[in-house]
């Protein structure tokens, strides 16, 4: 196995925190394990030439944050977040939200269940009334994850917690036991690529950012500044999901803290 030098190991951490949010400083076996086959594929006998790689080349980089982090999910993760979004969200802007446009955004959505399973509540929802607009805005900084979220096409394992009425509706059985999403979800999600280490692009705030268990690769001061960033963009009255075992400091920005994982910008 190709093993990290120190100095090798500190570069590559730190362009990869600056650039990404993402602190690899407790991954260094990992790092070496994960990454062995990569460079053994392209003959490479040390890091560093692998470190130069990634700089140049965008898809390389991809491969890298792909397989140091984890992009394990499925449909109704988190099932309170839908509860909220259903019993709390919603009502609300039924009420008060006059030009019936909903703007969500999926932060770090991986290969797409979250965005998905947001779609489906809200087809619910509003089964009554079609001229609401709740188009999602869902990003995430691996390409990969987001051509599979395109393409909808997801193992029985990932369905589990679909209420049987979802899976008979939204979802037809493919040749290869897979399931694959109908066309009524997918127009309803917009994909695209983001590093939230970046300025965001958005010209207008949001109702709803779901952002679940992405801030688990940051270290706290990069936490902060995310939080921070979400804080602005959401429209006073907006909502921040994220993950059950992440929280927010309540010193560093005004959210306010409605229960476990689920914050208001008052």
């Amino acid at each position: 196995m190709i093993q990290l030098t120190d100095a090798e190991f500190n570069e590559l951490v730190t362009y990869i925190k600056k650039n990404y949010g993402i602190n690899l400083i407790k991954k260094r076996l990992l790092i070496e394990a994960r990454m062995y086959s990569v460079l053994a594929k392209h003959g490479f006998t040390s890091f560093t030439e692998y470190i130069n790689l990634i700089k140049r080349d965008p898809a390389e980089l991809n491969t890298m944050l792909n397989k140091l982090t984890t992009n394990h999910t499925y449909f109704m993760r988190e099932p309170r977040h839908f509860e909220f979004l259903k019993d709390v969200i919603l009502p609300g802007q039924k009420q008060l939200n006059k030009n019936k446009v909903l703007k969500i955004w999926s932060a770090g959505c991986s290969t797409g269940e979250e965005a998905y399973t947001a779609v489906m509540v809200m087809k619910d929802f509003f089964a009554l009334d079609k001229t609401w607009d709740y188009r999602i805005l869902a990003t995430d900084i691996s390409t990969h994850v987001l051509e599979r979220a395109k393409l909808g096409v997801y193992s029985p394992e990932s369905l589990k917690n679909i209420p049987a009425p979802w899976e008979k509706r939204y979802f037809k059985k493919t040749s290869s036991n897979e399931y694959a999403i109908s066309e009524e979800i997918k127009r309803e999600v917009i994909f695209k690529r983001l590093n939230l280490m970046e300025p965001f692009p958005f010209r207008s705030r949001f109702d709803l950012i779901f952002c679940r268990n992405v801030m688990i690769y940051f270290d706290q001061q990069t936490k902060n500044n995310l939080i921070k960033k979400f804080y602005d963009i959401l429209k006073p009255g907006g909502y921040l999901f994220i993950g059950h075992s992440e929280t927010v400091q309540r010193d560093t920005v005004d959210f306010k803290y409605i229960e476990p994982s689920i914050y208001l910008k008052g």
